[in-house]
């Protein structure tokens, strides 16, 4: 049975050409090359299975206002699951998306047993493989949802009583299996309830040890499994809970680091995320490409007068170009790709609604990636960084960070020349209006 009845095929480019009903692509051109590769490629879009399927549109004030039929609870549940499953298909195929990511239970209904749960995700996976083998489309990352039961309000990994611990292994180890089932990309550890509310009764120490402990299993049944797939950890401050240990990507990257984890996880790295851990984007993403443990994008925005997650589709070029700037001169995404983490508001009830959000947001991608060409082909920033630092490379910077040198060398050397510098201009106000006109000029 079809559902997106009013929209007929798959959603073209039509360049500047305006199109009735505005279902198509303005930018977003697959098959362009940009920095010598396809911009699909150089984007890998992915839609989520959970905010575009299997939400009904609710918030804390006010029930569903969506047309979801398959969310229904007097439906089977399986039978609800399998119509979502058709429904998002046809989505997937109809926007032109190569990509989807998916939790367990939005895939699959939780049974009254983890082995009755365990079995109709095993139905649904096969089903799905049915689906991407007839479509082409494919998983950028799986994960398990470990926050919405209520088993889970004290966390899953951190939580206090042993048994959640290992009934959230368990969910992990068939979520991970059904992703490399259906040959994912990715698989991602969201800790969206892994922190405290109070810290009157948390012993931080041991959930951070338990936190660390659960990362490992996970990478030893990676392992032994045999996925090749990328880990991946998804920083996020506060809501729901007071603190959470994944705070953002330099707590993530210190936390790998204190328990010998590197390699084993990268990031995936959510806009909305970073600007309520009070960053840019920008910041996240150049933080973990410089240290080494970028790996994928959820790519949303906030509301900057509504301080929690929002979700809502990105829509600005501004924003998103810089951040694409830094991917695109690191060498791109690997395994990673943007993942349309993404809500409609309550009050965008046509079932059309949900093409209107993602084409707009793919556009900016893709308007976002030219600008982002653009910068590196024009060199004005990479320079100024080069410039800015060249001191390093001369005698006294490599004197500093020899190894052999002391503080009492530097401190001679530096009375026997008088070193007196004079501030240098950060020319700040220069590259942010270089940043402009490239922005402006660039289609």
């Amino acid at each position: 049975m079809e559902f997106f009845t009013d929209v007929p095929g798959p959603v073209a480019f039509a360049g500047s050409e305006p199109v009735p009903g505005g279902l198509a692509y303005q930018v977003y051109n697959p098959a362009r090359t940009i920095a010598g590769k396809r911009m699909e490629d150089h984007l890998r879009i992915a839609v989520c299975y959970w905010h575009s399927f299997n939400w009904p549109g609710s918030d804390i004030f006010g029930v569903g206002t969506f047309d979801r039929p398959w969310l229904n609870p007097d439906m089977d549940p399986m039978e609800a699951a399998k119509f979502k499953q058709d429904a998002a298909f046809e989505f997937f195929t109809k926007l032109g998306t190569p990509f989807f990511c998916f939790h367990d239970v939005d895939m699959a209904p939780e049974g009254r047993t983890l082995r009755e749960s365990k079995s109709n995700l095993d139905e649904m996976v096969d089903r799905a493989a049915d689906k991407m083998s007839e479509t082409g489309v494919r998983v950028l990352w799986g994960t398990a949802n470990l926050f919405t039961h209520p088993r889970y309000a004290a966390g899953a990994a951190t939580n206090p009583d042993p048994e959640v611990f290992a009934r959230a292994a368990a969910q992990v180890r068939h979520a991970l299996e059904a992703t490399h089932r259906l040959g994912g990309a990715n698989y991602v550890l969201w800790g969206g309830r892994e922190g405290y509310e109070t810290m009157l009764n948390t012993k931080l120490k041991q959930e951070a040890d338990q936190l660390a402990r659960f990362l490992e299993l996970v990478a030893d049944h990676k392992r032994n499994i045999g996925f090749n797939g990328t880990l991946l950890i998804e920083p996020k401050p506060q809501e729901p809970t007071k603190h959470q240990y994944d705070y953002d990507c330099a707590a993530v990257h210190g936390f790998l680091e204190r328990y010998d984890l590197l390699g084993d996880y990268f990031v995936n790295i959510e806009v909305n995320h970073a600007t309520l851990a009070g960053h840019s984007f920008h910041h996240e993403v150049a933080y973990s490409v410089e240290n080494g443990i970028f790996g994928s994008v959820d790519a949303n925005r906030g509301d900057y007068q509504n301080g929690w997650d929002t979700d809502q589709f990105p829509n600005s070029v501004d924003e998103l170009s810089l951040a694409m700037y830094e991917i695109l001169r690191s060498g791109g995404f690997t395994t990673g790709g943007f993942n349309f983490d993404t809500k409609l508001r309550r009050q965008s009830l046509d079932r059309t609604d949900l093409f209107h959000g993602h084409i707009g947001g793919i556009d900016t991608l893709a308007q976002s990636l030219l600008v982002a060409e653009a910068m590196l082909y024009d060199g004005t920033l990479e320079t100024a960084r080069e410039q800015r630092y060249a001191g390093w490379k001369g005698d006294l910077g490599e004197q500093i960070v020899d190894p052999n040198t002391t503080l009492a060398a530097i401190a001679d050397a530096a009375t026997k020349a008088d070193l007196d510098p004079k501030p240098v201009s950060g020319q700040q106000e220069a590259l942010e209006n270089r940043v402009n006109q490239i922005i402006w000029r660039t289609t």
